[in-house]
């Protein structure tokens, strides 16, 4: 159950990143330096959901 919740929550937070980085893209540009930043946040996030069993 502990797991389950988790990654339910990981997913909320995984979802308002990637709207947090698409939104900086077409502000700032995909290569811009929050953009990027904001990448390696959600791919973190991603990793962390994927690692739980």
């Amino acid at each position: 159950m502990k797991k389950l919740l988790e990654k339910h929550l990981l997913s909320v937070r995984i979802n308002v990143k990637r709207t947090e980085m698409v939104k900086k893209a077409k502000s700032f540009g995909f290569t811009h330096p929050t953009v990027v930043s904001c990448s390696q946040e959600l791919d973190l996030l991603l990793n962390r959901y994927q690692d739980i069993a």
